[in-house]
Order: structure tokens, then sequence, then C-alpha cells
């Protein structure tokens, strides 16, 4: 049966929408993986990050092997490689300290604040829906910081948020990028001696100590849940709209609080309940305002 042109664009959108799930998925489970990794203390972090990055780095070659080495990394920058090492040192040293939830909720409210506050000092005028949208979400991740019986502990959170301040940052320089699965390859490659430095700079503060579990747990994070979720994530978002976009990163921190609770036996407190609802919600205000 022939399908007419209303029936097309209705496969594609949810083709879309569910590459985009999967790549939710994927994001929320770096924080699982992370947590559970340095919880049994199978791994120290900063070897958690170096493993992470080379399998990454690895995975996304293989699926760039076409173009050659060479090529890839004109794609790349040492600037957004420098971004990417700083988030991804920042995130494993915090879930030394950070469920997942919470860990995940300020990194993905330190990113949408970094990238709010970056179109406000170039200039962006946004509507007035999204600068209420805007203090509720740095509203919400200051509630986080307030010290009191539930507070999560500071220098966890001081870590996530520049974590998020980093990937915000990151964001900010691959947007328009003409190859995003090559520069994201190049800057990967860029960032793995970047890393081995880091852990060098942490050997007179904790020794490193590579469990089996610990390493499986890195390079899964690293090949599957970042390297493919990336791919994955490029492949949908050049399908949606950015509102769509946008949209479906607000599940990721709802993702990995459900899945901190079902598999690595999490509670969700009233303190993070209120951030979250403050954050997210904050978040999907100012991003419909401003598309609106």
């Amino acid at each position: 049966m022939n399908q007419g042109p209303g029936d097309s664009r209705r496969i594609v959108g949810v083709g879309a929408l569910l590459l985009a799930a999967v790549a939710m998925v994927a994001f929320a489970g770096n924080s699982l993986l992370c947590r559970q990794a340095l919880r049994p203390r199978a791994i120290d972090p900063t070897s958690f990050t170096l493993l992470r990055i080379v399998a990454g780095a690895l995975m996304l070659s293989l699926l760039c092997a076409r173009r050659g080495v060479r090529a890839t990394l004109h794609a790349g920058s040492w600037r957004s490689a420098l971004a990417l090492t700083g988030y991804a040192v920042a995130f494993a040293l915090a879930y030394v300290a950070l469920d997942a939830a919470t860990g995940t909720l300020v990194l993905f409210g330190a990113v949408q604040v970094t990238m709010l506050a970056w179109g406000l000092w170039r200039g962006e005028r946004p509507p007035f829906l999204a600068w209420i949208g805007f203090a509720a979400a740095t509203t919400g991740l200051a509630a986080l910081l307030l010290p009191g019986v539930t507070a999560p502990d500071p220098a966890g959170l001081a870590l996530m948020t520049a974590a998020g301040i980093s990937w915000g940052v990151y964001s900010l320089r691959g947007r328009g990028t003409a190859d995003p699965v090559a520069a994201t390859t190049a800057n990967f490659l860029r960032a793995g001696p970047m890393c081995l430095v880091a852990s060098a700079f942490a050997l007179p503060f904790a020794t490193p100590h590579v469990g089996l579990e610990g390493a499986v747990l890195a390079c899964v994070s690293g090949a599957i849940t970042s390297g493919l979720g990336y791919v994955i994530w490029y492949a949908a978002v050049r399908r949606l709209s950015a509102t769509q976009a946008a949209m479906a990163q607000l599940s990721v921190p709802v993702l990995a609080a459900i899945g901190g609770v079902l598999l690595l036996g999490e509670e969700l407190s009233s303190r993070l309940l209120l951030a979250a609802v403050l954050v997210l919600g904050g978040a999907a205000l100012a991003v419909a305002a401003r598309r609106a």
C-alpha cells in the first residue's frame, strides 16, 4: 500500500523520537554506570575517566574509520577537548560523593544555565517567560547548595557544577559543526592524553586501583553510553526541531533518578524533588518561551 506524504512524515518523526529516547537512556546510563563503578571502590575516579575516554575514542574511531585518522582530527579542536576533559574528570570525581539522581540534576541544570547565561551575555533578549524559567532553574540549583541535614556533599556539588559548566562550554563550541560525529571523535582522541595527565596529577592524593568490574563499567560508559550514545543522538537531532531536542534532554535527570532508585537502591529526598521541579520546570519554560 502506498504511503502519503503525511504518513511518511509521521513515520520519520516516530523514528527520530525513538532514536532520541535511546540516546537519553544512554546519557542517563552514564551517571548510573559511574556511580556503580565508584560505589564499591572497584575503580578510582581518574582511572574511570581515562578508560571511559579511551573506550569512547576507540568506538568513535571505528565508526569514522573510512575517513582516516588525519581527516577526523581536523574536525575537532584542543579547546573543545579541554572542555570535554574538564567535564569528564569533574563528573567522575563528583560521583564519589553524590547519588545518581542528584548528580544528573546538577549536571543538567548547570549545562542549561550556562547556555542560557551565554546567550544573555551575547546580547540575546529572551521573552519574559524565559526569564522566569531561568530564575526558577537557578533557584532549584541554589536550593541544593543550601546547608542542611539533607544537603548533598558540597564538594561533590561544586565538582558536578564544574562538570556541567564544562559540558555547556563544549556544547556551545560545537554548535553549527558540519560533522558532529567526526568532531566528537577528534575531541575524544585529544582528550585521552589530557586525562592521562590528570591521572598523573592525582597520584599524590589517591592510589590508582582498577578492578575488573570497574574497568568493564568504564569501558561500557565510554564505548556504549557515551560513544554510541552521541552518534545516536546526532542522528536523532537532525530530524527533531530545536524545541523537541531540548525537551528530550529534560528526561535525562528523571531517567537517572528512576534508575538510581530501582537499580542502585537510592532514595529521593524532598529537597531533591523540589529542586527537580524547579530546574526541569524552569528549563522547560525557558525553552518553550524562547522557541515560541
